[in-house]
């Protein structure tokens, strides 16, 4: 498949013209180790098309990804699945529509609708590992679907464990009462190209996002955000030129441009590859350690289950050469890729095995405090934009949150702003180690 952004940027780094315009190191390594980061880093000049704005090469590559994804439109940010989000709840914003949402969401999703004045209607899931994942029961979303007309639906999948919803099911309920159904799709970038689809797009969702930094070979930063309609194609180009730079990182466009290279002639294969490693590092540990069901490249492991402490296991894995993607009491989880080879599997249970070998193992249960829906007492924006101060999370207990006091990863809030804090609330603060909360003064 062609590259169109990278093609450009290559000819233009090679070529002797002078440089008259931004960025001001004008092309040139001033220092060791810059000089790709340098000759590639340009602004909107002729011929190098612009992201909201897209006719030229970007939305050529643009139109390369949607053809990958079987989408009506697919379009880049180079602002993460951050922007995606804002684009998406902006275009609901336009049909005044209710954002009905489970409630294990990205803490982006929650400052999208403090800047954008919108009120949201909770689903509760069925909790599993803390608020990390939780199931979602369709009767919930059946019954907020029938008592808010003209809503949409917003859940996260794959979660941050790798649980993934049953997107056909919600699609199929959704589309019954005319509701749009959204996806946070960040953590699920490549589930288009196993054996059978299991991507959100695929399965009946109207619009979501990828990062595809998370799951595939591309810069931070960069993400795609889809749509299987018509009519969001417009909006969606614009609602993102509302809230994203008006200097979009071309490093990040040209990554997302090689990486649709990568999907259309590598990925099917390393994916199959993957699939066979990982099924065979989860056997080698069975018995000895329990997961999480979901999409396999999360390998998260239920340490509390196992008999372990999961940030325990995880400063021991770091000795033995291993950085988790994330832990904490109960919950490893290791995130691979599809770029991933054998040797890394073996290296990785070479270290685990060490690990396990060493860590203090005994029953334990579980550490999680589950989470209840907090009163609420004010809006999330009226919260946010209120005059805030923060304090140990030992006094909180009736205060309403303010901005929302949760680290990424997981970035997963346990009160949303405007909620009043509770000692339930205040537990899994603890559980988190977040000493401190922002609250309304």
């Amino acid at each position: 498949m062609n590259t169109p952004i990278y093609d450009f940027l290559k000819n233009y780094s090679s070529s002797d013209i002078l440089r008259c315009h931004m960025p001001g190191h004008k092309g040139r390594n001033i220092s060791d180790g810059n000089e790709l980061l340098t000759t590639f880093d340009i602004t909107e000049i002729n011929g190098a098309d612009s992201l909201f704005e897209a006719r030229g090469i970007i939305s050529e590559s643009e139109k390369n990804i949607a053809e990958l994804y079987g989408t009506y439109a697919s379009f880049y940010s180079a602002g993460g699945s951050t922007l995606c989000i804002q684009a998406m709840l902006s275009a609901m914003k336009y049909e005044n529509r209710k954002i009905i949402a489970v409630r294990n969401v990205h803490r982006a999703f929650l400052n999208a609708v403090a800047l954008l004045d919108l009120d949201v209607i909770w689903i509760m899931p069925e909790y599993t590992d803390g608020i990390l994942s939780g199931k979602i029961r369709m009767n919930d979303v059946e019954k907020a679907l029938s008592e808010n007309p003209d809503s949409c639906l917003y859940v996260t999948s794959p979660d941050y464990t790798g649980r993934i919803a049953d997107i056909k099911r919600l699609s199929e309920i959704c589309h019954r009462y005319n509701a749009p159904l959204l996806v946070d799709n960040a953590h699920g970038a490549h589930l288009n190209f196993f054996p059978e689809s299991i991507h959100p797009m695929a399965l009946g969702a109207d619009i979501c996002c990828d990062s595809a930094h998370k799951m595939l070979p591309a810069l931070t930063g960069s993400a795609v955000l889809h749509t299987s309609r018509e009519k969001y194609a417009h909006v969606l180009r614009k609602c993102m030129g509302i809230f994203g730079s008006t200097s979009p990182s071309y490093l990040i466009m040209a990554s997302l441009d090689l990486c649709v290279r990568y999907i259309s002639e590598n990925i099917r294969q390393d994916i199959e590859n993957n699939l066979r490693f990982l099924r065979n590092f989860r056997e080698r540990f069975s018995g000895r350690l329990v997961f999480s069901s979901g999409e396999p490249f999360h390998i998260s492991i239920k340490a509390d289950e196992s008999g372990l402490d999961g940030n325990e296991l995880a400063d021991i894995l770091r000795k033995n050469g291993v950085e988790c993607e994330y832990s904490d009491c109960g919950t490893l989880i290791l995130l691979m890729s599809p770029v991933n080879i054998k040797d890394d599997y073996e290296y990785l249970a070479q270290a685990l095995e060490k690990s396990l070998n060493i860590a203090e193992r005994h029953p334990r249960e579980s550490c999680y405090f589950l989470p209840e829906l907090p009163q609420k007492a004010m809006s999330i924006r009226q919260a946010v934009f209120s005059p805030c101060e923060d304090i140990p999370v030992e006094y909180s207990a009736g205060r309403i949150c303010g901005a929302v006091s949760v680290p990424c990863p997981p970035a997963i809030p346990i009160v949303a702003s405007g909620e009043i804090i509770d000692e339930n609330s205040i537990n899994i603060f603890r559980n988190y180690g977040i000493p401190f909360v922002n609250v309304v003064k």
